[in-house]
């Protein structure tokens, strides 16, 4: 049989361990292009652009398909 607990761990003391378990915030870094919130490290999605460069074509349409 595996070792039990003797006493009972509290909730401040369970919640002391736990405490890095949290949900943090994510970071968010301007665009160099268009100054609009982004994710660092991602392509920009209003321009499209990653480092200088423009990786995504932001101006496609998606092709409408008729119902007809």
């Amino acid at each position: 049989m595996p070792p039990l607990p003797k006493k009972k761990v509290s909730k401040a003391r369970k919640r002391r361990r736990r405490m890095h378990l949290s949900v943090a915030t994510p970071h968010i870094a301007p665009c160099e292009q268009c100054r609009s919130p982004k994710l660092p490290h991602h392509a920009c999605p209003v321009c499209g652009t990653y480092r200088g460069r423009d990786v995504i074509d932001i101006g496609q349409k998606k092709p409408e398909s008729s119902t007809s």
